[in-house]
């Protein structure tokens, strides 16, 4: 793996560059094809900030960690980025296999919590809440709206067979979102 480390805002340190060489490497084993990996370490007041770019062929993993600790956060650094390539492998392998259905969900899955996303949160801040696809009227929706401190309720219309939606407006109104057709 081609690397390299660049200091800002700090000395360069033999002893740092050689742990993070030495961590990096441990990568190649996971990689198919040799990667390029830019490591920049860089201190802010008492925040000691690491931040890696890792691209191998179609994998391009952008990472920033901080502690109190340039050691730690090239550690965790690390960690995060083994994840990575481990789901993206997890990714490609269930694409080999076949099992495309898997592939569209994740992909839906990403696409949607991805629009609503701010550009200092990350995917695994996402809390994932199942509904209960138990067939309800429009009077027991209100009624399970109104028994929680939530301003909307998602359920399956027993009557129409399909997914809606029963919101307050700001005015005090309920209001009902259904599919056309």
């Amino acid at each position: 793996m081609q690397t390299s480390v660049t200091f800002k805002k700090m000395d360069s340190s033999d002893s740092l560059k050689a742990y993070a060489r030495k961590k990096l490497d441990k990568f190649d084993k996971m990689l198919d094809n040799p990667g390029e990996a830019h490591l920049v370490l860089s201190v802010q007041k008492i925040r000691h900030i690491a931040e890696l770019t890792l691209t191998c062929d179609r994998l391009n993993i952008h990472v920033t960690e901080e502690s109190e600790n340039m050691y730690s956060s090239i550690d965790t650094l690390m960690d995060k980025v083994r994840g990575q390539i481990k789901k993206h492998k997890e990714k490609i392998k269930r694409h080999m296999s076949g099992n495309k259905q898997s592939l569209k969900n994740d992909t839906l899955e990403f696409n949607a919590a991805n629009t609503a996303l701010k550009p200092d949160q990350n995917l695994e801040d996402i809390i994932i809440e199942p509904i209960d696809d138990k067939p309800m009227d429009v009077d027991d929706a209100v009624s399970e709206l109104n028994s929680s401190n939530q301003s909307f309720f998602v359920f399956n219309n027993a009557r129409t067979e399909q997914l809606n939606v029963i919101y307050k407006h700001q005015n005090g109104k309920l209001g009902l979102i259904q599919p056309r057709g």
